[in-house]
């Protein structure tokens, strides 16, 4: 069984796998360009970033009815299941559907019936962290937040996602500070390709609790020694980082470095069904590929659940049991 961990850098809509986009797309009468689901997942090759964001967008269109989401957190939820994960804080992208027509409620009560039920079903407890894409307007950002509002009770936190070079977390100061007065967690993505100065941008303009993808910070010996004092959670992807070409190989990753420096790095899948591996896959890969030890092992699963939004109690339940995993 693997080790339990908690995962916290999730998109929902990554684990799209081609054998649900093409039965979703039959559903639905979506015409996609690919006979089969073994040509689809031919074309999960990209180039970086960018090339990634068109594909992934193109296969939202399958993705219309309440009962679309559901199916598509339910089966993440079995996957994760499987992957040691007790723990899950899925980010999900409104604007994304808003433009293709679907409305919020249509998504959030689709993906909320799949976490209701899912501590029961999965043995997974769960928050929904709702993603501004951060190549749209900010203004953009304020009208979803204030669409949200009457679903506070469903969502536990915000985040910035998408395009990240030319998009600085600055642009969404005003978005940030209005979340906070909901009572919102807020969490960010910086320095996966952007420059480690949008690191700080994250943490001093939008204040944010947790750094998503943050690898570059280690360019900046300052922030590295900033990050490691506070505490402030790294939540990396590796897979993502080889596969998006910000990163050469897995052995080249920086997270033995991140460990060395006392940063709270945890692992994580980012869109597991595009980047060839879910959470515990991501793990035991990275840690044969940079040589970490089980007690290293062990540090990053007790860090996902250090990292997590959990009350007191539950959190030093899941620790309990990484601390009990043999």
């Amino acid at each position: 069984m693997p080790i339990p961990k908690a995962e916290l850098h999730l998109h929902i809509e990554g684990t799209l796998e081609p054998d649900l986009a093409i039965k979703l797309a039959d559903r639905n009468g979506v015409d996609l360009p690919y006979e089969d689901a073994d040509q689809l997942r031919a074309a999960y090759r990209f180039d970086d970033l960018q090339s990634f964001l068109d594909l992934y967008y193109r296969l939202m269109d399958v993705l219309l009815t309440a009962e679309d989401f559901t199916e598509l957190a339910e089966a993440y939820l079995d996957r994760a299941r499987e992957q040691g994960v007790r723990h899950a804080e899925i980010f999900f992208d409104p604007q994304a559907h808003l433009g293709r027509g679907v409305s919020f409620d249509t998504v959030i009560k689709g993906l909320s019936a799949a976490l209701a039920r899912s501590e029961e079903q999965y043995g997974i407890t769960t928050g929904l962290i709702l993603c501004f894409l951060r190549d749209r307007p900010e203004s953009e950002a304020l009208a979803v937040l204030a669409a949200a509002e009457p679903y506070l009770d469903l969502i536990t936190g915000v985040g910035l996602d998408s395009a990240e070079v030319g998009n600085p977390p600055a642009k969404f100061a005003r978005a940030y500070a209005r979340a906070r007065e909901l009572g919102l967690h807020l969490v960010a993505h910086a320095g996966e390709e952007g420059p480690p100065e949008y690191v700080r941008e994250a943490l001093d303009v939008l204040g944010v609790e947790r750094i998503d993808h943050g690898i570059r910070s280690l360019e900046d010996p300052e922030l590295v020694a900033r990050l490691a004092a506070e505490r402030i959670p790294l939540t990396v992807c590796p897979f993502s980082n080889v596969r998006l070409r910000c990163v050469d190989t897995l052995a080249d990753h920086p997270l033995r470095r991140m460990l060395d420096a006392g940063l709270l790095a945890t692992v994580n899948s980012d869109d597991p069904a595009y980047f060839g591996g879910y959470v515990d896959e991501n793990l035991t890969g990275t840690a044969a590929a940079l040589g970490l030890t089980d007690d290293q092992v062990r540090t990053l699963a007790r860090n996902s659940f250090e990292a997590a939004f959990l009350d007191d109690a539950t959190r030093a339940r899941y620790l309990a049991e990484v601390d009990a995993h043999r």
